[in-house]
């Protein structure tokens, strides 16, 4: 623990009553307001600079406050970041479903948990703390019964529904590891995670339904259980009730979860224990197994979701993310009710049956918090404004975009139209690894400004670094004011992963390494004149261009400034004298009478005038569409391949989510005459 001291100058700065010295003096309000002491009333510069000098003060503090311990825990963090050796809350025990349900069933066991926002308009249905504590509970005695124990991975392949919540639940219950897999992936791709996991049961629906199109999920579990000899038993819970084939594994989930009672001891775990797996696809080699643990991983996911979206008791949080993503684990499930949130599971697509949906759901359930990804944004702009502005959403108080920076024109008719101008909108910028937001907008100082495509601040614990080029094998800290850079973390903070499934040496070898002394985000990012951060992309997508190394994103978002153009994806090509040029995919706004060259030529002179000459790309490929994963990112890696003209070899695939798309995109690219 902290030392007295130090711990009783931090209650006083985070604003509780101490006997001796009366109240703490009145400061600016960091906005973002807590659901519960001990961070009330400070201003974020205070508070910032304490989580970054005393870590072990600030966080000690806040996961005594903020969660509920069996075992109170003995040390605050023991960490090697050059090991990649990360422990908090050491000696600790709780567990994460009492934190997320018990707690609030405790104090309001009828308050909405989980609006279900099924995939037809207008059928929501409502689970309160109590019901879902219940069908955990029962799901987790389901899973004991049928021989899943502490330590034991499951896999969950389901759509965004409660009963998916539940079993993430169940699971954390029991002290089983889950492993959710997007219910979109193939039969080879879901396969593939269960293999590396060896999990030993599967969680699935009979199908999904999403965008009013059914999907047999059953069909394809059959298909990867073949080749998955650890996974014992497949529980099948009901969506829409259609036969589908049986198989020699299938529990009937409903019925197994009817014999068992609605009481569950909860295992008390270490606060290091596992809690779940993610698997990330890296852009070559198999997917990365991501590790995260119990205590940290939750109370950094809770605090993110309080301060970043100024989330309030009795708000209705809407992020609209599926729960196969970390999004949908830290702002879907976990954050939000840790803090006895009641939060939005978004079945359906954004434009079923009509581009207005989002915000038609906005209206009906009355969602104070919105969050999404710029992809559906920028999809969401090639239709008329109408489509929002027909629909009320004076209940909107905070905006969220998530995933990858979010360019200029999204962003404006996020904060203008969606937003009506008087909503924060937080770009935020966080992984997979991070575990929750690492930098955004909010917190700050009350009425602190926004600027438009910036993730600008660092939270609480999160102390960034830029890092330049090695010199004599030493990484060089780039310090200063407008200045770019390697963006690296530079002290460990509680929800980062621990490491990759079977394979530590490969999480310290892709994180640690690069910087030794740093976590290493594989992104690049500019420092402001004031200090702002703004991610510039993938450090393997910044191009050196005759000895300019220039992001992408940058080229990125000028081209999307063009009003006819939607989308757009830049990926450096070989060039036998500047080493690297810019090529761009171009998405326009179909319109039969465009004039693309005219449009073309006012590409080229925007990038020229807003970057540099050096900057226009040497080639332009305009295209229908860009090749996405399911979670919404432009798969670069494959449109690299095909501006190489090495389409015959494009590598794994499996996390497209439309395979036509890439055919699409090198049909133009031979209709151009396979010019580069």
């Amino acid at each position: 623990m902290a030392a007295r001291g130090s711990r009783t100058a931090l209650l006083r700065l985070l604003g509780r009553r101490d006997v001796a010295s009366g109240r703490s003096a009145p400061r600016r309000r960091c906005s973002g307001a807590p659901v519960r002491a001990p961070l009330a009333g400070r201003s974020y510069a205070d508070l910032y600079a304490l989580s970054v000098r005393d870590p072990d003060a600030f966080w000690g503090s806040v996961a005594e406050d903020k969660l509920t311990w069996s075992r109170a825990f003995e040390r605050v963090k023991d960490c090697d970041v050059e090991r990649g050796r990360i422990g908090w809350f050491l000696g600790g025990q709780l567990n994460v479903s009492v934190n997320c349900l018990d707690v609030h069933v405790a104090r309001h066991p009828d308050r909405v948990a989980l609006i279900w926002e099924k995939d037809e308009p207008g059928t929501e249905v409502r689970v309160t703390y109590r019901d879902l504590l219940e069908t955990t509970c029962r799901l987790a005695n389901a899973l004991k019964r049928h021989g899943i124990r502490k330590g034991d991975r499951v896999a969950i392949y389901m759509p965004v529904s409660p009963m998916a919540v539940a079993a993430m639940l169940a699971c954390a219950r029991i002290g089983a590891v889950h492993m959710v897999v997007f219910a979109g992936f193939s039969s080879e791709a879901l396969a593939g995670r269960v293999q590396d996991a060896q999990c030993k049961a599967l969680i699935t629906c009979d199908q999904g339904v999403r965008g009013g199109r059914v999907i047999n999920l059953k069909a394809t579990v059959d298909a990867a259980v073949k080749s998955c000899p650890s996974v014992q038993h497949v529980f099948v819970a009901r969506r829409t009730g259609d036969r589908v084939p049986p198989g020699k594994l299938d529990v009937p989930l409903e019925e197994a979860m009817a014999k068992e009672p609605a009481e569950c001891v909860p295992e008390a775990m270490g606060s290091e224990e596992p809690l779940f797996m993610l698997y990330t696809s890296g852009s070559t080699g198999k997917p990365k197994g991501i590790v995260h643990t119990q205590a940290g991983y939750l109370l950094y996911a809770a605090l993110t979701h309080q301060y970043v979206f100024d989330y309030h008791a009795g708000d209705v949080f809407g992020c609209v993310a599926d729960i196969g993503w970390v999004t949908g684990h830290s702002y879907v499930v976990y954050g939000p009710l840790c803090n006895g949130a009641t939060t939005v599971l978004f079945e359906s697509t954004p434009v079923y049956p009509d581009p207005g949906r989002y915000w038609e759901t906005v209206q009906r359930l009355g969602i104070n918090q919105f969050y999404g990804a710029p992809t559906a944004i920028r999809l969401l702009l090639k239709y008329d404004d109408s489509w929002v502005k027909k629909y009320d959403r004076s209940s909107l108080k905070t905006l969220g975009s998530v995933g990858e920076p979010i360019n200029r024109e999204a962003w404006e008719w996020f904060y203008h139209v969606v937003g009506e101008s008087r909503c924060p909108l937080v770009d935020t910028w966080w992984q997979t690894e991070t575990g929750g937001v690492c930098i955004a907008p909010r917190p700050s100082e009350e009425g602190a400004e926004i600027r438009a495509a910036m993730a600008m601040r660092p939270f609480f614990g999160i102390q960034p670094s830029l890092m330049g080029d090695k010199n004599y094998g030493l990484s060089l800290v780039i310090t200063g004011n407008d200045v770019s850079g390697a963006l690296c973390i530079s002290q460990p903070w509680p929800g980062m992963a621990r490491t990759i499934y079977r394979d530590h040496d490969r999480f310290v070898d892709a994180y640690f390494k690069p910087y030794p002394g740093h976590y290493f985000t594989g992104d690049g990012a500019y420092r402001t004149v004031e200090g702002y951060y703004q991610i510039t992309g993938r450090m393997d997508d910044v191009i050196n261009i005759s000895g300019h190394r220039l992001g992408t994103a940058e080229i990125e978002d000028v081209l999307d400034e063009h009003p006819e153009v939607p989308e757009a994806a830049v990926i450096g090509i070989s060039h036998d004298i500047k080493g690297e040029v810019p090529f761009a995919f171009v998405v326009l706004k179909e319109n039969d009478s465009l004039d693309q060259k005219a449009v073309l030529e006012e590409l080229r002179s925007l990038v020229a005038t807003k970057i540099a000459r050096y900057a226009v790309p040497d080639h332009f490929l305009v295209v229908k569409r860009l090749p996405k994963t399911r979670s919404g990112k432009i798969m670069r890696r494959i449109l690299r391949k095909v501006a190489m003209g090495e389409s015959e070899n494009l590598g794994d695939v499996s996390t497209l989510d439309d395979p036509s798309a890439v055919t699409e995109v090198i049909q133009a690219f031979i209709w151009k005459g396979g010019k580069k």
